[in-house]
């Protein structure tokens, strides 16, 4: 699918807005979320180049399918948190084309929710506006937090998509995948 003609996206949950990234976003985006804890599981922290890279192919997204890794920002100060959303799975060995969730927030930001807060209206979003068959959410098996909140958003494990990317940990190269779909996803809320 290519030229995906889609409005000005803005979806609003309790505390945090997700939306269209605007050019005055990225040095607070990578202020708070090019640090070595955030990065760790990431492939580390992004040179300029990386850091242009990654923002390159997250405005690539929205314009070839109508959806992208969010900015996320907190309605109480307007704050930059980082981002959630939708893109087509691109990783080479992967499960290329299918939907794919994720999230960065900055370190200040763990451990209050707004990760789950911002793929729970990811998820909806998915299902919902582009009919998603099914999600699916990566990460290295050594990165806990990311696939505790994918079980706790209803997801199950999917080892037959599991491969092998050493970019992201070196030491341990399996990104293991999770999925949902929308039968399970409306049962689990």
């Amino acid at each position: 699918m290519a030229d995906v003609k889609v409005a000005d996206f803005r979806h609003e949950t309790e505390r945090l807005i997700l939306r269209d990234w605007r050019e005055d976003d990225w040095p607070a985006f990578w202020e708070g979320t090019n640090t070595p804890a955030v990065m760790r599981w990431l492939g580390g922290v992004c040179d300029a180049d990386k850091r242009q890279g990654a923002q390159d192919r997250l405005l690539s997204y929205k314009h070839d399918y109508g959806h992208t890794f969010w900015a996320v920002e907190r309605k109480g100060d307007g704050a930059i948190l980082g981002f959630c959303g939708l893109k087509r799975c691109n990783q080479a060995g992967g499960p290329v084309g299918t939907m794919e969730i994720g999230w960065r927030l900055r370190e200040d930001a763990w451990g209050q929710g707004y990760a789950r807060e911002a793929a729970t209206a990811s998820l909806d979003i998915a299902f919902e506006a582009f009919d998603a068959e099914e999600v699916v959410a990566l990460t290295v098996a050594r990165n806990m937090a990311s696939w505790g909140l994918m079980k706790r958003l209803g997801m199950r494990r999917r080892e037959d998509l599991d491969f092998e990317n050493a970019d992201f940990d070196a030491e341990d190269p399996t990104i293991i995948v999770y999925s949902i779909d929308p039968e399970t996803w409306e049962h689990s809320r």
